[in-house]
């Protein structure tokens, strides 16, 4: 049997590389995206294709997206939640709107998309699905000009993690953290936010300019990456989370490492607070 794919963010990138990957391979992709009149997509048919409209941050949107796919196709088995974008700049000179506006659509819609995907996939049969969130290796370890970005996919990892827990078995409702390395998508390009005025005292860093030279050196290929999570969405037990990209690799290990030391380096300092005679 075909899986349903329900994909959030399909107009660039991961989103519209993924969609093409689903469609190549047989199964059924709902592509979502603000502006659904302009999606395009090779090998289309009434029976393996929905394009829908969805903002994230619209939860009427949200609902009838959902509605639209069930309608159709009777089921939802994978939801990727890849709707988002970057904002880059120090964070002194991020406004209040800007901070917000990254959290609403890369923290609350995300949660809102898999609220009722999760009632979906219990509700239906046979009940279960995958939920793929696609987080970064920045919702990993912090790194300059992404401090809210990073914060906001740090919070999904959290969730996501959180949630996973408290699923019962019987409902077959898995979840995996995507967490990209550097790839060269529209990400860093076009689909990039910045400070709407630079800040006197940070004079030695530049995040446009930055993310310009950044932009189009990136190791990750995004039809290779798309691949990845399509591998990982057929999976019969899929990771919690897992890094995708050389660079993400890289970095998750240095982390690792980073973590073992710091924790060992304070062993003693953790380990003294117990009240008097406590056994754990």
């Amino acid at each position: 049997m075909p899986r349903v794919f329900f994909i959030t963010g399909t107009s660039t990138g991961f989103g519209n590389n993924l969609v093409q990957e689903v469609l190549d391979k047989g199964d059924i992709a709902v592509a979502t995206a603000r502006k659904p009149e302009q999606l395009s997509f090779k090998g289309t048919s009434e029976k393996n294709f929905l394009a829908v409209k969805l903002d994230v941050t619209k939860k009427a949107d949200i609902d009838a997206a959902f509605k639209a796919a069930i309608d159709k196709f009777q089921r939802v088995d994978v939801v990727v939640n890849n709707a988002g974008y970057g904002l880059a700049g120090v964070f002194e000179e991020l406004s209040d709107s800007q901070v917000r506006t990254q959290m609403e659509v890369n923290f609350f819609g995300l949660i809102d998309v898999t609220r009722t995907a999760m009632d979906v996939m219990r509700e239906q049969k046979p009940a279960g699905g995958l939920i793929q969130q696609v987080t970064s290796i920045g919702g990993q370890r912090g790194v300059p000009f992404f401090s809210i970005y990073c914060a906001s996919k740090w919070a999904v990892e959290g969730f996501t993690e959180a949630i996973s827990k408290e699923v019962k078995p019987e409902w077959g409702i898995k979840f995996t953290c995507i967490e990209p390395g550097g790839f060269r998508t529209d990400w860093a390009g076009r689909s990039m936010a910045f400070p709407e005025k630079r800040h006197p005292a940070y004079d030695h860093l530049n995040a446009e300019q930055s993310m310009k030279e950044r932009n189009g050196t990136q190791a990750g290929d995004p039809p290779k990456g798309a691949k990845a999570m399509y591998e990982l969405a057929v999976m019969d037990d899929p990771p919690l989370r897992v890094v995708v990209g050389t660079d993400a690799y890289k970095a998750i290990q240095g982390k690792i490492k980073e973590y073992d030391e710091n924790y060992k380096k304070y062993e003693k300092i953790s380990n003294s607070t117990d009240v008097e005679g406590y056994q754990g």
